[in-house]
């Protein structure tokens, strides 16, 4: 008697207990409508800068003086650095001795073309006068003859004159131009900066050889700095110029900085399936640092009214549908749903499939299962 009363009160207990685990009334966390839901996209990246110049020098020499180092604010046109210029000055110096030589030549030139229309003026005068009087038998014909042929020597002689002002200017040219070649040679001694920039690093030291073209100084413009930040393509379909975005600095994580998507690279990464985004900062950091990393919300949308589900209740997902559990008039129910937009938390916006008796469950957990009657408690949004 002792041991049925006992297989009677076990079998009891057991068929009590997969009565209330099948036929009883569970408690489950439903999704509530939810206002004013902003939709976020997440990327990771670093600050870089849009205008980097490695500046160097295009002559070979010895560096004698250097004027800017690493941190230096530099205006545009300030001397950064200058090279051994004693052998260019020289020949600077012999060009302009030149243009001084051809100068006298042309000025001698034009006192001979001058000397040659004088003489040509009075040998016409001669011959007129001289032509004149062979009308009137004055004077010989040998004599008209040669007043004529003076003429023509005088004409020759200013022609020649003519030339050679000619060749002085042409001379005169080309030592200006030679002056002008070594002037520009020797500013090409000295390096400017080409733009209003912050010195990021210094790569030579006094007395160093450089060669033609190589780097002396990496200079960014402050104003162009940003950060870069990679968007994974599944996500990165809303993303469009001038939205805002939040970014923090892995040397300041407690603090955020607002930003604007201010480019947005027409070339995805075709490795890693990422997009470049580039965002400039509204209110910026007093001192940032190239390379260092960065993580960005950006703000894509917002939506008015909603209902979310997370995408760990959501089965079978294929990136636009999935089947989830609901209650639906006091009983659970399976539903395959149509989802739109994810949330930076995790969340699929509900877009159709749920009747508006329907809600949908949020978070599963054992005994689920359709028929089973169910009370709903509203999820935390």
């Amino acid at each position: 008697m002792r041991t049925i009363l006992l297989v009677s009160f076990a079998a009891a207990l057991v068929g009590g207990g997969l009565y209330a685990m099948r036929f009883s009334s569970i408690t489950v966390s439903v999704a509530v409508p939810e206002q004013d839901v902003p939709i976020e996209v997440y990327g990771i990246g670093t600050v870089e800068a849009r205008v980097r110049s490695a500046v160097g020098l295009e002559m070979a020499g010895t560096l004698t003086e250097l004027f800017a180092d690493h941190g230096d604010r530099v205006p545009a046109g300030t001397v950064l650095a200058r090279l051994d210029t004693r052998q260019q000055e020289a020949r600077v110096a012999e060009a302009k001795a030149a243009v001084g030589q051809a100068r006298a030549a042309r000025e001698k030139a034009v006192a001979a073309v001058t000397r040659a229309r004088a003489l040509l003026e009075k040998r016409r005068q001669t011959n007129e006068r001289r032509q004149a009087l062979l009308t009137k038998g004055s004077v010989s014909v040998e004599t008209a003859q040669d007043s004529a042929a003076d003429l023509k020597v005088a004409e020759a002689e200013l022609v020649v004159a003519q030339s050679d002002l000619a060749v002085t200017e042409a001379a005169l040219a080309d030592a200006e131009a030679r002056l002008r070649y070594e002037v520009a040679r020797l500013d090409r001694y000295t390096l400017t900066a080409p733009f209003d920039a912050l010195v990021v690093a210094r790569h030579k030291e006094l007395g160093a050889a450089v060669n033609p073209g190589e780097p002396l100084f990496t200079l960014v413009a402050p104003d162009s700095i940003w950060a870069l930040v990679h968007v994974d393509e599944a996500s990165a379909g809303g993303l469009m110029e001038g939205q805002p975005a939040e970014v923090r600095l892995r040397s300041l994580p407690a603090q955020t900085f607002r930003a604007r998507v201010a480019r947005i690279e027409l070339e995805s990464d075709r490795i890693t399936e990422e997009r470049k985004v580039y965002l400039k900062c509204e209110a910026c950091p007093p001192r940032v640092f190239l390379a260092e990393q960065v993580e960005a919300t950006i703000a894509v949308d917002r939506l008015p009214s909603t209902i979310l589900v997370p995408q760990t209740a959501v089965d079978r997902f294929d990136g636009r549908r999935g089947t989830v559990w609901t209650v639906e008039d006091g009983r659970l129910a399976r539903r395959t749903l149509g989802f739109g937009r994810r949330t930076l938390d995790g969340r699929l916006e509900v877009v159709d499939g749920l009747p508006d008796n329907a809600r949908a469950v949020t978070v599963p957990i054992a005994g689920l299962r359709e028929g089973r009657s169910a009370e709903t408690a509203g999820a935390e949004p």
